[in-house]
């Protein structure tokens, strides 16, 4: 038994497709204690800290737009409009294949926001201090169920 986890964690090293598929393999045909449980735990441990680190990037970005939407009025473009509907879909997808993020989801854009706030500063050329210091906008505003962006882009 020892030397069949020494080749499986081997495996791991070498190819790690080969060796997920080798563990559904295994887990399918009941050979549970055949299993790399220790690789098998970091990879499923990696694998939810990756839904989480894509929901934050999602909401980055989305938060940035919002932020040059509602602080640059008169620069509305269909890109932000297209972009600010893209990251929400995506978010959505995301809440959909992972429901449990949707509980993560306020505190994510929370966390999320310093950054986006950098960023909109940066691509508006308006200071940080032109933005609010706090997330300014609640769930239903990030995941557009108040409707907005609802004005037409001026360009």
């Amino acid at each position: 038994m020892a030397k069949v986890l020494e080749r499986e964690k081997a495996l791991y090293d070498q190819d790690l497709l080969a060796w997920a598929e080798r563990q559904a393999a295994l887990l399918r045909g009941g050979r549970i204690e055949a299993l790399d449980t220790a690789n098998l735990i970091e990879e499923l441990e990696a694998m939810a800290a990756s839904r989480r680190r894509k929901l934050k990037r999602r909401l980055r970005v989305l938060l940035m737009h919002l932020l040059k939407w509602d602080f640059q009025p008169r620069r509305r473009s269909r890109s932000w409009a297209s972009t600010i509907a893209e990251q929400r879909a995506r978010i959505e997808d995301l809440l959909e294949e992972s429901p449990s993020l949707r509980r993560e989801l306020a505190a994510t854009a929370r966390s999320a926001y310093p950054q986006a706030l950098q960023r909109a500063a940066i691509e508006t050329g308006l200071p940080c201090q032109s933005f609010p210091t706090d997330l300014p906008y609640g769930l239903d505003r990030i995941m557009g169920e108040d409707g907005g962006p609802d004005e037409e882009p001026t360009t």
